[in-house]
């Protein structure tokens, strides 16, 4: 535990003390944000890139203060991958399938060197695991691909993305506490302290983003983390803490994903239909938005907590986390149709009125 708050405190300072320099290094190469479409919430240019800063905390407090292994050497790589795609597409956008084969790769190679999942927990048997065999490898990936997507899909409103991880990475880190992971709780401390060192920039009215340098980053992360160590705990229903703690972008992925197919777009089409755009269009500013979504994630992060450390209410709580977190998808995903189909009918009635 001392490590780990060395590691934080030296993370956070990192992040916080290099974030101006990116700034300063974005503008000079162009990674800039220009307000074009109506999905973008701020008004003027803003440098993005800023996720180098929080990858620069992290490192220098990984470096320090862990031990470092075939596996964590393994993690790094494919951190760096992630970020040099990211830096060259804060620069200049590269294609979404360039973008997924280049993370597919990434994820690759820590999941050479045996991070992946081997086996969950039995969903109903608690002295039994299932093992996955063959599967390991793509569900594997398929996970970590996911959450590198999940994190970027999410990063819409200023804070909004960092602060999500940032509740993330406490969360994860409190579990591997108690179930005594000691190295998990160092690599997450180092985590939450680069984004918490990087929050103060990227808070509303923002002066940096952390851009797809640091979404993608902090998914990776995220991802190879819960499986090196949460995906590893063989009691009764602990094999959902990794989805209850990253509830959020989860869900706002695969609505994401299920509202393009069924419009006839490719999945990583770029929309306003969001969970943080539908609830600005319901009528809250960005502060107040991110402060919602910051309290369902703290929700939900609380919520794998309990499912760790507590026996009886496990099954109860890990329902009435997903019941909220879905009651609240469906609520603003039906919000989103009735808004579409409002205006497809005020749209057909301006044509009968110029017809007439």
């Amino acid at each position: 535990m001392v490590n780990a708050l060395f590691a934080f405190v030296t993370a956070l300072a990192v992040a916080f003390g290099a974030t101006p320099v990116v700034r300063i290094l974005a503008k000079n190469v162009g990674a800039i944000d220009v307000p074009k479409d109506n999905r973008r919430m701020h008004k003027t240019p803003i440098p993005r890139m800023g996720g180098l800063a929080i990858f620069f905390g992290f490192v220098v407090a990984v470096l320090l203060f862990f031990k470092m292994t075939i596996q964590m050497k393994s993690i790094l790589m494919g951190a760096v991958v992630l970020v040099v795609l990211g830096v060259v597409d804060d620069i200049k956008p590269l294609p979404a399938l360039f973008k997924l084969v280049v993370q597919i790769g990434a994820a690759l190679i820590p999941v050479s060197q045996g991070v992946k999942v081997y086996s969950v927990a039995h969903p109903f048997i608690s002295y039994d695991y299932i093992r996955l065999g063959m599967w390991s490898v793509p569900l594997t990936v398929i996970w970590i691909v996911g959450m590198i997507n999940a994190v970027n899909f999410i990063d819409g409103l200023d804070g909004l993305a960092v602060g999500i991880s940032s509740i993330a990475s406490v969360s994860m880190l409190v579990v591997a506490a108690l179930v005594s992971e000691g190295y998990v709780v160092i690599i997450m401390a180092a985590l939450a302290g680069a984004c918490i060192g990087f929050m103060p920039f990227n808070i509303n009215p923002a002066k940096i983003f952390m851009g797809d340098t640091g979404s993608m980053f902090l998914g990776y992360i995220l991802a190879v983390m819960s499986v090196q160590g949460l995906f590893k705990f063989y009691a009764i229903v602990t094999f959902a803490v990794p989805f209850v703690v990253l509830g959020l972008p989860i869900i706002d992925t695969v609505f994401a994903i299920v509202r393009r197919l069924l419009k006839g777009q490719s999945p990583f089409t770029a929309d306003r239909g969001h969970v943080h755009h539908r609830l600005v269009d319901l009528g809250f500013d960005q502060k107040q938005t991110v402060a919602i979504l910051y309290a369902l994630s703290a929700v939900l992060g609380l919520s794998a907590v309990v499912l760790t450390s507590s026996g009886e209410a496990k099954i109860l709580i890990l329902v009435l986390a997903v019941a909220l977190a879905v009651f609240f998808g469906i609520s603003v995903f039906a919000y989103d149709v009735k808004k579409e189909k409002q205006q497809k009918e005020q749209e057909k009635k301006d044509e009968d009125n110029k017809e007439n």
